[in-house]
């Protein structure tokens, strides 16, 4: 009997739970919780009832408290030699084993309260689809996360697994050597943020200023052209017109550049800083965030597509930015995934050199598609001008935006249809189109599942033809096509794709 109940015990699975650094980020989280709560509070002071308002809020908080100790206590994880098994749920338990074949990838994330605390968050990407399909460990050690995730890449390149993680353990050394490809200086950070120039903080500054403005202790809004007129009134300088008016508008104008610069400048170094991009035996994996410190990995066999995308103005100075199309997303913000966010290309082609994409070089010969890909816009700008005339006849003096307008829209559509190109590439092809932000995307024929030759009433007569490329991944369909291109190179080049496709 003593030996029966030997066995049983070393047949006891060791599970683990989270770190109980876990109640502290719960607390921290009470924070944007409690703003639920708040009207509540409020109908408590509104009928009078003052004495209740602290109790409500001590209560609030216990419950709050005790229900994310219950949760904590009744999380629990198992990491076998091949799976990885959780436990979840009060009330209604949930038992879930995710088999180490299965996870595509296993990402690290530590906000800025995680990283005091020295834990992180680990999620599982299984490639099933939708974020229900995924699963998270919300806290466990950093070495312990990074060791997990050793063990699963060690499993799944068919090496020797290392030890299992343990919350005590070390972090497990690397399979193989990582070789370093991108990473971004502060210099390069700050000028990617000139480059990022954003007018979306206006909004805000705007709105902050409207609403504490009986709160500061001054009068001024960098927004109304008015209050700079009272500063040159105040210098005496409304006894020159032309001053006037030029204080009114340098004033303006530079406190718009000063607040675009700064947030572009904010955004690129809080989302960016110490970016790394390294190669290591199956994947590339980008680590980069000054408060929230993300680690993601883009498996190099799912990446589908490259997607090289710059600006009027960055292109003239030779920065872009390169994504990668891959099966793994890149989570809900972006569909792609930004793995060199601001670089010269010869940075850029090592990295596509990885994945097995190649860039056009200068003498490459591209395609043009046909002007009628302007069509669209011109009806419109027709429309503009047909409901210009209209308000005219009726008395209405807005009518002339809508003629002025109508040729400048036909004139830029007409125009932007010259950056409709494309090229094949032996083994894949490269589509480039936009004046403004200009985009050029690189298919390996391999990737692509599906080639749609469309054409319609319009392009029937003209013989013409446009490919719609089917390309699972983060990217919609609809922007990987080859519009308004004669139908015999259509039908050639798609006969050529496919071809790729079944000896793949």
């Amino acid at each position: 009997m003593s030996d029966a109940v030997a066995m049983t015990t070393e047949a006891e699975p060791d599970w683990q739970r989270l770190h109980p650094a876990t109640l502290a980020l719960a607390v921290v989280k009470l924070g944007p919780r409690s703003l639920q709560f708040l009207p509540a509070v409020a109908a408590l002071g509104f009928t009078g009832n003052w004495l209740w308002i602290v109790p409500a809020i001590g209560a609030f908080l216990l419950i709050s408290l005790a229900a994310a100790w219950f949760q904590w206590l009744r999380f629990r994880f198992l990491v076998g030699d091949d799976e990885v098994v959780i436990e979840s749920g009060v009330f209604s338990r949930q038992h879930r084993t995710i088999p180490f074949d299965r996870i595509q990838d296993v990402s690290i994330e530590q906000g800025l309260v995680s990283r005091a605390l020295g834990i992180a968050k680990v999620g599982f990407e299984t490639g099933a689809g939708g974020k229900e399909n995924d699963a998270s460990l919300d806290a466990i050690a950093l070495g312990s996360a990074q060791a997990l995730r050793t063990t699963i890449r060690a499993h799944r390149s068919g090496e020797v697994p290392a030890p299992v993680a343990t919350a005590d353990a070390p972090e497990a050394p690397p399979a193989t050597e990582d070789r370093l490809l991108f990473a971004m200086t502060p210099r390069q950070l700050l000028i990617a943020g000139l480059f990022n120039f954003s007018l979306a903080a206006l909004a805000v500054v705007g709105a902050g200023m409207q609403f504490f403005d009986g709160l500061l202790p001054f009068d001024f809004n960098v927004f109304n052209p008015m209050d700079w007129i009272d500063i040159a009134e105040d210098y005496g300088l409304d006894q020159w017109l032309l001053a006037h008016r030029w204080i009114a508008g340098v004033g303006a104008a530079l406190s718009l550049l000063l607040i675009g610069f700064a947030s572009g400048i904010a955004t690129m170094f809080f989302a960016n800083w110490d970016f790394r991009l390294t190669r290591e035996p199956r994947t590339l994996r980008r680590t980069r965030g000054l408060t929230t410190r993300t680690d993601v990995a883009v498996p190099v066999k799912r990446v589908q597509a490259a997607i090289l995308v710059t600006g009027w103005l960055r292109q003239r100075f030779g920065w872009h930015e390169l994504r990668l199309q891959s099966l793994a997303s890149d989570g809900e913000k972006e569909r792609d995934h930004q793995v060199v966010p601001f670089a010269k290309l010869g940075e850029i082609d090592p990295v596509l050199a990885e994945v097995a994409i190649r860039r056009p070089g200068a003498g490459q010969a591209w395609q043009h598609s046909h002007r009628i890909v302007a069509l669209g816009p011109i009806i419109g700008a027709v429309c503009a001008t047909i409901g210009g005339g209209v308000a005219l006849y009726l008395g209405n003096a807005v009518g002339w935006l809508g003629l002025v307008a109508a040729p400048l829209i036909a004139l830029i559509a007409f125009w932007a249809a010259r950056f409709h190109r494309w090229a094949d590439l032996g083994e894949q092809v490269a589509i480039r189109r936009g004046a403004w932000k200009p985009k050029m995307t690189l298919l390996p024929h391999a990737s692509v599942q599906s080639v749609d030759l469309k054409s319609d009433f319009i392009l029937r007569p003209l013989g013409l033809a446009t490919l719609v490329f089917g390309v699972p991944g983060g990217s919609s369909l609809a922007t990987h096509e080859i519009p308004a291109i004669p139908l015999a190179a259509a039908q050639d080049l798609r006969t050529r794709i496919l071809a790729a496709r079944a000896r793949s």
